[in-house]
């Protein structure tokens, strides 16, 4: 199959060649303006299954004649910026028509896409495929939408977004788009009806937290014109509200497009495209944060009784992995169409041509990690309520501890530090004295607004409160010691649960991370079928403050307030095993300062 891409060399084209170049059955004609930049993106991807060819193709030019010389089976329009295509904006639609190629684009234009459509009739009749929007809005979005609306009786509000990580590099095309439709009105549907939105001029925060997972940090959205304000409202028009938005960081050059977005929508500036080239400098040089991004999907609806069904569904990309996604709906659909799957003729925005579970084929072996979260049911324990569809997965002993249990006892080894310093960390702390075996007992006391932990050990107590976060800590577990509060993320590592500390906060007040002292190793697990604690925190300066870990037992016939008892079957019995700091984390910082104290016994 010989598959033309246009734009092959730039963003969007480079990132369709890396997914398909180990498809032996495929040719793939890298097409674009510059013949030498063609050839040397063929050589940079060399040796391939697939075979590079590479070409020149002007999108604006006589479009026929090149057509028939390259014989391509599909053409990919990854060239863009779509917005800007003016009155020809279709004339590489209707030259494939016209030659009987398939067509596929990965156009971000609200416009561009609807107007697909008008070639409907054509297409069928010379049996082609024209889908315009194949990228994550829509094509993502609305497969998405379909598994989380499963069982509603209506679709009430959809709202979505994409946080890209500050070095996933950005093609100048996008940004072109983005400066052209920055604080001008745009079409969508709110409150039920036809309304107008201003791109970059409307807000909302949201964390990406896919269950047992680090969350992407909580992230500013500003609203996009994207496809999907249309598109989505095809298929769900009872939908009174859909939403779509983009979570750029670092938050500080966010918040300088948005103000500049707002000059425009105040008429004080005609358009941000003369400032699209310094805004492709800024974003792809002043970087910094987390190397991880992602993207959320959140229905709103009701079932046939009328009850209310809230869901969600999160999607957390490592490393550079991220960047990829917005082409793989093109690389679905081409390996459908190399396994005799085409999709059915016609012009038409991409929405029903991919399911989630060709994505969730495609996002194996990366690290990339999907999760649903239903926030209907309420009176969820604590544990339960912020790990999501991940619960499941831990081990029984761990899930009996933490939903039914109001008292467990057991035994423990304590280490304190030997320095001055570190002695003087661990009383303030409050954290007990070292002692090689010591009895150990715990009270936990939930009342439907977090949970109360009274631990103590031997003759030493010590307390602490645990919530889950609001806000700028949403998805996270908050645990307070007197003025202090820590938000840790919970992390399933395989039979391990894990606490990695987030953010943290004195009388409310948020600090930075890089004043946060400790560094620590905190987990439960299970080992010969028994539920273990591990606990240890350091400090790169003065050394180990303190290092408890042991086994603890629910009492029988104990059960936590708002909580189902836990049945005695899975009350089993645990010790004590020093294990070694886990590698699994996000980044490196953020394995150092999972915090523990707070956690375990």
């Amino acid at each position: 199959m010989k598959l033309l891409i246009v734009g092959g060399y730039g963003t969007f084209g480079g990132r369709i060649v890396q997914l398909l170049e180990n498809e032996p059955r495929l040719e793939l004609i890298i097409a674009g303006r510059s013949l030498a930049r063609a050839e040397a993106c063929r050589k940079e991807r060399a040796p391939t299954k697939a075979r590079l060819v590479p070409a020149t193709f002007d999108r604006d030019g006589d479009l026929g004649p090149q057509l028939s010389v390259l014989r391509p089976d599909i053409v990919v329009d990854a060239s863009g910026p779509f917005q800007a295509y003016g009155e020809g904006r279709y004339r590489l639609v209707e030259a494939c028509v016209a030659q009987r190629i398939h067509y596929l684009d990965l156009a971000d234009g609200s416009d561009f896409v609807a107007g697909v459509s008008a070639f409907d009739a054509a297409a069928r009749a010379a049996g082609v495929v024209v889908l315009s929007g194949v990228s994550s809005f829509p094509v993502l979005t609305a497969a998405v939408v379909r598994r989380l609306s499963a069982g509603m009786a209506r679709v009430e509000s959809i709202r979505g977004g994409i946080a890209p990580s500050p070095f996933a590099g950005v093609g100048e095309n996008v940004i072109r788009a983005i400066a052209s439709y920055a604080g001008r009105p745009v079409r969508l549907v709110r409150d039920g009806k036809p309304a107008e939105g201003y791109p970059l001029t409307e807000q909302i925060r949201h964390t990406i937290a896919p269950p047992g997972r680090v969350p992407v940090r909580n992230t500013l959205f500003s609203l996009v014109d994207v496809p999907d304000l249309r598109a989505l409202q095809a298929l769900w028009p009872e939908a009174s509200t859909i939403w779509m938005g983009a979570g750029p960081v670092p938050e500080l050059l966010h918040r300088a497009l948005i103000g500049l977005a707002w000059l425009v929508r105040a008429g004080l500036a005609r358009s941000l495209s003369p400032l699209a080239p310094l805004m492709h400098w800024a974003t792809n040089r002043l970087s910094w944060g987390e190397h991880r991004g992602g993207m959320f999907v959140a229905v709103e609806g009701a079932d046939a009784g009328g009850r209310p069904i809230r869901r969600s569904w999160h999607l957390l990309a490592e490393g550079d992995d991220g960047p990829l996604i917005p082409a793989m709906a093109v690389e679905a659909i081409i390996r459908k169409a190399l396994d005799g799957r085409m999709p059915s003729p016609g012009a038409r925005a991409a929405t029903r041509d991919v399911e989630l579970e060709d994505y969730e084929a495609l996002f194996g072996g990366t690290t990339i990690h999907t999760g649903f979260r239903d926030d209907t049911a309420k009176g969820k324990a604590l544990y339960p309520d912020l790990l999501g569809d991940a619960w499941q997965s831990l081990p029984a002993e761990i899930r009996a501890m933490h939903e039914g249990t109001a008292m467990a006892d057991g035994r423990a080894s304590v280490e304190r530090g030997s320095s001055m310093l570190s002695r003087l960390a661990a009383r303030t702390a409050g954290f007990p004295p070292g002692a090689a075996d010591v009895p150990v007992k715990v009270r936990f006391v939930a009342d439907g607004r977090g949970e109360t932990w009274i631990r103590t050990f031997g003759a030493h107590g010590f307390s602490s409160r645990q919530f889950a976060g609001r806000g700028r800590s949403e998805r996270l577990l908050c645990e307070r010691f007197g003025p202090l509060t820590f938000a840790m993320a919970l992390v399933v590592d395989g039979n391990r649960l894990r606490l990695v500390l987030r953010r943290w906060s004195f009388l409310g007040l948020p600090l930075p991370m890089w004043l946060c002292p400790p560094r620590s190793n905190a987990y439960e697990t299970v080992e010969d079928g028994r539920f273990r604690f591990h606990v240890e925190i350091s400090h790169p300066v003065v050394g180990l403050i303190v290092r408890y870990r042991g086994w603890l037992v629910p009492e029988h016939g104990s059960s936590t307030v708002g909580s189902p008892a836990v049945p005695p079957s899975s009350r089993q019995p645990v010790t004590v095993h020093s294990v070694q700091p886990s590698p699994v984390a996000p980044d490196a910082a953020s394995t150092r300062r999972g915090w523990g104290p707070i956690h375990g016994a």
